[in-house]
């Protein structure tokens, strides 16, 4: 005698074709040597223990739940999708034209910054911020010391810090530019 599994393997094999058609009106052509697929791995799993009495029926039984199961995965990953494209939709338009010009602002006054450091300190903080290296391999790599790659970039981080300081002294002193959450993008 064969076994759950044995058996629903044969009758899937021989009720493919209608199997196929089956799926296909509920998940489309497109998808359905996919979900075809998905059943398949399922008959293989099934125990022996209880036996199926109407095989027949429990195969397209489980076609039909399996072919569900994909629409609903399908319609999930479309959700997900649109949450996502939403999402960075409105994080783009969410941003004001005052934001964009403060950071563009504060992006030309950082490489001003780097352009005007020491040529030594220049490179050592391009190492360490653009190539990502560790300071022992900056030391290694220029021939220095640990203690003055972190000298080099303490100048270079100081120089940033003050261009942010400055930047926020005006805000504060000015009041503009007149911050509020929404501005901020933290509000809805």
């Amino acid at each position: 005698m064969l076994t759950n599994s044995a058996a629903l393997s044969l009758l899937m094999l021989s009720e493919r074709p209608s199997l196929l058609r089956r799926v296909g009106r509920l998940v489309g052509a497109d998808s359905a040597e996919d979900v075809a697929q998905k059943i398949w791995l399922k008959v293989q799993a099934i125990r022996d223990d209880p036996p199926i009495i109407d095989k027949t029926a429990y195969l397209h039984r489980l076609a039909h739940n399996v072919a569900f199961d994909h629409i609903k995965g399908e319609q999930r990953q479309r959700d997900i999708q649109a949450e996502a494209a939403a999402l960075l939709h409105d994080g783009v338009d969410g941003i004001s034209g005052e934001r964009i010009a403060l950071a563009r602002d504060d992006l030309m006054r950082v490489q001003s910054m780097i352009a005007s450091l020491p040529d030594r300190t220049r490179e050592i903080f391009l190492l360490s911020r653009l190539e990502g290296l560790p300071q022992r391999e900056i030391a290694a790599r220029l021939g220095v010391s640990r203690p003055t790659v972190e000298k080099h970039l303490c100048r270079a981080f100081d120089a940033v810090a003050a261009i942010f300081i400055e930047r926020t002294l005006k805000i504060l002193d000015r009041g503009w530019p007149r911050t509020s959450p929404a501005s901020l993008g933290l509000e809805r």
